[in-house]
């Protein structure tokens, strides 16, 4: 009778532990409850906001117990780190919608255009190019979004605020690619109300170029917001939200 017990509080200690698919799932639904009420809070729709799980610097198990919890986009900042759990996922049939989210240099396109579902960092103009050759090249389409510098620092990158009306022309004209929408990074405050001009600005542009596009149905993707402040991106109209530390937990450093 006590190994009974005993067998039945071991079993419940390890689906509750930090690396079990339970408990992943727990935290995912506590932060799709939190996406909900700031929908709510904003008039919108939770279906309207897509979570996405960074799981950058985190083992490819990670990733893929994410998967197996229900998370079905994923986030690397990294084309080195995201190739080979793409890979590992694969092998376990696991396919999720992987983002690549950090900066991309112009001889990793190769890599992954083709394997990549969105990749939200696209910064200059030549970039588009390269990403255009290689999606025509494969005879495939790749999803872009233009990332933009709203705050103006200068450890960010992205398009100038002032140059991505032009940008943003040019790139529609690119074979081979569908530009999707804009992705931001707010700066990093103790205080995430401070981090709303940054929001609204990156929104006032997203639709001005939505309203100057051939096709603003397609134009419908605003990527911003992350753990500390994606209540604040979704008051400003975020439909993809990267969260990473909230749903996988701290980072090694």
């Amino acid at each position: 009778m006590d190994g009974g017990i005993d067998k039945k509080k071991k079993t419940e200690s390890l689906e509750s532990s930090p690396g079990s698919e339970a408990a992943m799932a727990e935290r995912m639904a506590v932060i799709r409850q939190q996406i909900g009420e700031a929908a709510e809070k904003a008039g919108r729709e939770p279906d309207e906001i897509t979570l996405i799980g960074v799981s950058k610097r985190f083992p490819a198990a990670a990733a893929s117990l994410a998967v197996r919890a229900g998370l079905r986009d994923l986030g690397e900042n990294r084309v080195q780190e995201m190739m080979p759990k793409i890979d590992q996922l694969e092998s376990e049939g696991l396919t999720p919608n992987w983002h690549l989210i950090g900066t991309l240099q112009k001889n990793k396109v190769k890599y992954v255009v083709g394997r990549c579902y969105m990749i939200h960092s696209v910064d200059s103009v030549k970039l588009l190019e390269a990403l255009s050759k290689r999606s025509v090249s494969l005879q495939t389409v790749t999803r872009v979004l233009l990332q933009v510098n709203s705050s103006g620092e200068d450890s960010k990158h992205g398009f100038d605020p002032d140059t991505l009306t032009d940008a943003a022309r040019k790139a529609f004209t690119f074979p081979g690619l569908s530009v999707r929408g804009l992705m931001t990074m707010a700066p990093l405050t103790e205080n995430p109300q401070e981090t709303l001009p940054v929001f609204q600005k990156t929104q006032d542009l997203f639709e001005q170029i939505r309203a100057r596009s051939d096709t603003p149905e397609t134009f419908d993707c605003l990527s911003m917001g992350m753990s500390q402040d994606f209540r604040q991106a979704i008051a400003c109209g975020a439909t993809h939200v990267r969260i990473g530390t909230a749903l996988f937990g701290m980072r090694d450093q």
